[in-house]
């Protein structure tokens, strides 16, 4: 299967922070996008999401996976039937029946869609105690594989699957660096930064602590199960 780059303006960087006394960060993007093709007539467009928090429900404070649309509409419908119904999830970017993966104008909204949608998400504290929403974050399981490790019909667990799914790192502290400063500088609908030991309402961007997690990349870990890509 081979994989081509796309070039589109990067997603802003989210943060959220609880409004309890000890805060917790849970930062997430959506970027770099690329054609997936199995063979000359199949392909694909998928996101790497990173995943920086300090927050008690993860386990795995720093990971990047690969997703593709179809596996957000997926998780959706996972967390709206596990949830009864009790909230109303956000709305996903619109399917488009003339998306191009030439098209950057249109991946990049898609983009901007995708991760709005997980910034909202990861407010609600329902939510984060899906399964189905860790194995989708952090970990590199197929949908398939991600549904029978949520019903217990694997020989490991949600928890094993997190952490022995790989850490792939960013190139370098200059790339998270950047990302970082872009979600402070822009002037569009990213949250404004603030200090870390501000009490807030709903969105904040927390560089200091964010970019602390850097001393928690380490060394990645040996995969020791086989976590595959999404299905088509």
């Amino acid at each position: 299967m081979s994989t081509a780059r796309i070039r589109v303006h990067s997603v802003q960087s989210f943060s959220v922070s609880s409004a309890s006394s000890m805060q917790q960060i849970i930062s997430v993007w959506v970027r770099d996008p690329r054609i997936q093709k199995n063979d000359f007539w199949h392909a694909y467009l998928d996101y790497e999401i990173c995943l920086h928090t300090d927050s008690v429900c993860f386990t795995k404070k720093i990971s990047t996976v690969r997703r593709r649309y179809s596996e957000f509409v997926w998780l959706r419908q996972k967390l709206q039937a596990n949830s009864l119904l009790r909230i109303q999830l956000p709305e996903l970017p619109p399917k488009n029946p003339f998306f191009s993966l030439n098209n950057a104008r249109q991946i990049g909204d898609r983009m901007k869609g995708l991760q709005k949608f997980l910034e909202q998400i990861l407010q609600s504290p329902l939510l984060l105690s899906d399964s189905c929403l860790h194995l989708f974050l952090q970990s590199q399981l197929s949908v398939a594989k991600m549904e029978a490790c949520a019903a217990g019909r694997t020989h490991y667990s949600v928890a094993q699957a997190v952490q022995q799914c790989g850490l792939r790192r960013f190139h370098s502290e200059e790339d998270l660096q950047k990302d970082l400063s872009l979600s402070c500088d822009s002037d569009s609908d990213s949250s404004e930064c603030r200090d870390p030991e501000h009490k807030i309402k709903g969105l904040a961007i927390n560089k200091s602590k964010s970019a602390g997690l850097l001393d928690l990349m380490g060394s990645s870990q040996e995969e020791m199960l086989s976590c595959s890509s999404g299905s088509t």
